[in-house]
């Protein structure tokens, strides 16, 4: 069972309090900024846990802005996939949903003021021309050749790019700072460029002039009245920017941006380059793919929004770098569907069992729990004759040291049955093993044996009544904690058992109606989903995560 919802502590949430304890503030005011570009994944969780959560904590707001500068990698299903993950997590922004694009006349606006003042001038450098004269972090940059253009020759030929009369990079809106910054980002940053040809998802063709994201963020913070800025580490080094950004123009308010570590999760990438990577060349099956870590992909697999903010809430925030351990979201996810999920049985790889003695008055169905701990989830009717299958794995006819499920001779419990001992072998005409005869003690049903313990307790579904089922069964993306670490081709790391299909799988008929999402706990299995992406008509279920972390046993040469 998950913890709670209640918010720890951090640096961030101290900050606010003395803000709000000085007057400062009257009232929170934060942001989830997305990029509409790809899909959200699990690091944006933890953005969203964290704006969206100390606004609803302070009786604040939390805005829903798209950061949409680079229309080139932006698209409308990007945008709406972004809503349903915030709303699935749990929060909603009211009617407080913006876009960047919003704010383009705005921006350009305040551009123009820049220039007014002196402190911004259109440049004719190419872009390698101006990487080349940036200079390096022991080096100061050169002046553009272009900086001292007068005020009215910047302000006419930036009207001019807005009309589109120059084609893409053949000129630039630059901020004159200082060329010699320690702090490169303030070498004179590119405010504005031209991109020809591309239609914007959101005002169309109407603008062949597009600000950057360095510029258009703390502006639109701004524009919104931000209090609270909150953005991962790597901005550490535009803060400088976003507050001359603010302090030059005339704005309605300064927020502050504060930065705090990034979400860095073991065995998958977070980069969204990577991930795009990944969707493009086919290597999984679309950005929900179970495997993948969006959002959208561990909502397919079987997680639910309260364990993924839990796992945010128990990462913490921080301003260290550290890499969490796949174990951890794991585990987050096993406590909460271990006290939720319904327990069912299912067969992953049938062998049939015929039970040769099953008395004449043998019930025809035996109650099973839905939960051993909670009555309140009830009870379930498993039919029950004299055909079942037990799952192959469940039977060795040469057991390993310590094996304690089904042997010739030898003897094992159905779990809420009989028990049952194994009396004959029978083989096909290849030599595999294809069904068990077993004879059952029919003093055992609901008791004890007397006089021997029997120590294996093993699953079932009835024969004729089991209901067929396709099982999908996940595992982490790549093999190793780090892929592509070292500079080298992270899909040389991909873990080629992330994905193994059983398809001739037997489940219980209480699952044959069961609504696409429903969550499970197959006993000795794991914990599964029915895929809601599945055609109508076929029952397909997703592994979400074991019963333990059985990684460290599969990576030795274990089972799954």
């Amino acid at each position: 069972m998950l913890m709670s919802d209640t918010p720890r502590t951090n640096f961030i949430r101290q900050i606010i309090d003395a803000d709000l304890a000085s007057g400062k503030h009257q009232q929170v005011h934060t942001r989830f900024p997305p990029e509409p570009n790809g899909y959200l994944h699990i690091g944006h969780a933890k953005s969203i846990v964290l704006n969206f959560g100390i606004a609803a904590d302070y009786g604040g707001r939390c805005n829903l802005r798209f950061d949409d500068t680079n229309p080139h990698k932006e698209n409308v299903e990007f945008v709406e996939s972004i809503k349903a993950d915030v709303r699935w997590l749990g929060y909603d922004w009211d009617e407080r949903i913006y876009f960047a694009s919003d704010y383009f006349e705005q921006l350009y606006g305040f551009a123009v003021e820049l220039i007014q003042q002196g402190l911004a001038y259109v440049c004719d450098l190419s872009a390698e021309e101006t990487r080349a004269r940036r200079g390096t972090l022991t080096e100061p940059g050169q002046d553009s050749p272009y900086r001292n253009r007068s005020v009215d020759e910047n302000l006419e030929l930036f009207r001019r790019m807005r009309a589109g009369e120059f084609p893409d990079g053949a000129r630039t809106l630059r901020a004159k700072i200082d060329m010699a910054a320690p702090n490169i980002n303030l070498r004179d940053p590119v405010l504005y460029r031209i991109r020809h040809g591309v239609i914007h998802h959101q005002t169309g063709s109407e603008w062949c002039l597009y600000p950057t994201y360095d510029y258009t963020h703390p502006i639109s913070d701004a524009l919104e009245g931000i209090t609270h800025s909150l953005c991962t580490l790597e901005f550490e080094d535009h803060r400088p920017l976003y507050d001359w950004c603010v302090d030059h123009v005339s704005v309605p308010c300064k927020p502050r941006q504060i930065e705090f570590s990034r979400l860095n999760l073991e065995y998958t990438v977070m980069s969204k380059r990577l991930l795009t990577q990944l969707v493009e060349e086919g290597i999984v099956d679309g950005w929900d793919d179970p495997r993948m870590p969006t959002i959208a992909g561990l909502r397919r697999r079987g997680f639910t929004p309260a364990s993924i903010r839990e796992f945010c809430e128990r990462i913490g925030v921080t301003k260290a770098d550290n890499l969490v351990e796949m174990g951890m979201l794991e585990s987050t996810i096993r406590d909460d569907l271990d006290h939720n999920a319904p327990r069912a049985m299912a067969v992953l790889r049938p062998l049939k069992v015929v039970l040769t003695n099953l008395p004449v008055d043998a019930p025809t169905a035996i109650t099973a729990q839905n939960h051993p701990k909670r009555e309140d989830m009830g009870a379930r009717e498993l039919p029950f004759a004299a055909e079942v299958y037990i799952d192959r794995q469940d039977f060795a006819e040469d057991p390993p040291k310590g094996f304690k499920r089904l042997v010739p001779g030898g003897e094992v419990r159905l779990r809420n049955a009989y028990v049952i001992r194994c009396d004959e072998v029978v083989k096909d005409a290849a030599g595999a093993v294809a069904e068990l005869r077993c004879s059952v003690d029919a003093e055992t049903l609901g008791r004890k044996p007397e006089g021997r313990k029997v120590k294996g307790v093993i699953h079932w579904v009835s024969a004729a009544h089991g209901v067929p089922a396709s099982v999908r069964l996940y595992d982490r993306l790549f093999s190793v904690p780090q892929p592509g670490a070292g500079d080298s081709d992270f899909r040389a790391d991909l873990n080629p058992a992330s994905l193994t299909t059983l398809t001739d799988c037997v489940v219980e008929p209480s699952l044959a109606d069961a609504i696409p999402g429903t969550r499970f706990q197959f006993e000795r299995e794991g914990y599964f989903v029915v895929d809601p992406q599945a055609a109508p008509g076929a029952l397909v279920l997703n592994r979400t995560v074991t019963l333990r972390d059985t990684w460290g046993k599969q990576q030795q040469g274990g089972g799954t």
